[in-house]
């Protein structure tokens, strides 16, 4: 049984040498325990300490592609290494390495194929009040939108199985964790969260450089993962606003008909009823096609899960060298 903790990292000299000071070489029911850092562009020595510090495999990006694109490639690249368990933690030593094994517990008792770390949000002394109160929003519309329970979706610190990490997938370029856990709830498989605990604050966030960007991404971001895994539920609650203004103009013209001069055709309210109408029967419609469009996407995932089950696991059964990979992706 093989563990692989992957950290992605950006321009992260400072901060890499104390979160892999802190890291594991051996977790009770593991065999071999390795470390990946993902260098994502960074400008600085990131990969050159990481590789000082004794970290088993590095991926490379000559340039700086996104957070949810480095994390798939930690995956990549862990689940070449031969990883049947992957946990995935921050550079900025923000989650304590101590709780790898509570983490990990759930997969190696086969209760779960994703576990993740739910931080004590309401402790965190650096979280302002609105970050903390925007975390619960967003937790709890992710849990809408996956049918899970987990208590604090925006948690990087996570431990996924070998047959989950095949079946990830992250169209969003901002950041992997939403994504995930709907993907997760959507193609039914077992997640759950454990308690766990923080380190100190060391530097401040790069996903957002303030409150109102954070609120924007967070919502696009949110909005986008509904359109993809929750079409048909997304276009009917967006019809159903102009559809119901529609409804509301055309009865208010009956009653004005009925019970005020019926010799005014109040034609403009009508005109604006049937648009809002056909926008709201329209967006339905186009509901009904994304959700079709859906099957396929699915029947697409199948098949990329049966390839990557095949290259992945015809990797692991190479002959082994010494352990050690430094890998250069465009």
């Amino acid at each position: 049984m093989k563990l692989i903790i992957q950290i992605p990292c950006y321009n992260e000299e400072e901060t890499l040498g104390v979160a892999l000071a802190e890291l594991p070489r051996y977790v009770p029911g593991i065999d071999e325990v390795e470390w990946l850092v993902v260098d994502d562009g960074s400008g600085d020595r990131t990969a050159e300490i990481a590789k000082s510090l004794g970290v088993d495999h590095i991926v490379r990006f000559p340039q700086n592609r996104g957070l949810a694109v480095g994390f798939m490639a930690g995956l990549e690249a862990c689940l070449k290494a031969g990883a049947d368990i992957i946990v995935n933690t921050d550079a900025d030593n923000q989650y304590c390495a101590a709780d790898i094994p509570t983490l990990i517990a759930p997969i190696l008792r086969g209760e779960a194929e994703i576990v993740v770390g739910a931080r004590p949000i309401q402790t965190i002394e650096h979280f302002s009040p609105i970050k903390k109160y925007l975390q619960g929003v967003g937790s709890g519309v992710v849990r809408l939108a996956s049918n899970t329970k987990i208590p604090d979706a925006p948690s990087g610190f996570r431990a996924l199985s070998r047959d989950a990490a095949m079946q990830i997938n992250v169209f969003n370029e901002y950041t992997y964790t939403l994504e995930t856990i709907i993907q997760a709830g959507q193609r039914g498989m077992a997640i759950t969260s454990v308690p766990i605990r923080t380190n100190g604050y060391l530097r401040p966030s790069r996903l957002f450089s303030s409150i109102p960007a954070y609120i924007r991404r967070s919502v696009l971001t949110i909005v986008r993962i509904f359109m993809v895994y929750r079409p048909l539920r997304f276009f009917a609650i967006v019809g159903c606003f102009p559809f119901g203004m529609g409804m509301f103009l055309c009865l208010r013209w009956l009653m004005l008909f009925f019970l005020d001069d019926p010799t005014r055709a109040r034609a403009p309210s009508l005109i604006v009823a049937a648009v809002l109408i056909l926008i709201g029967v329209q967006l339905w419609i186009l509901g009904l096609l994304a959700d079709l469009l859906s099957v396929n996407r699915k029947m697409l995932e199948d098949i990329q899960l049966r390839l990557r089950r095949k290259e992945y696991d015809e990797t692991r059964d190479r002959p082994k060298t010494n352990g050690k990979s430094l890998v250069r992706r465009d």
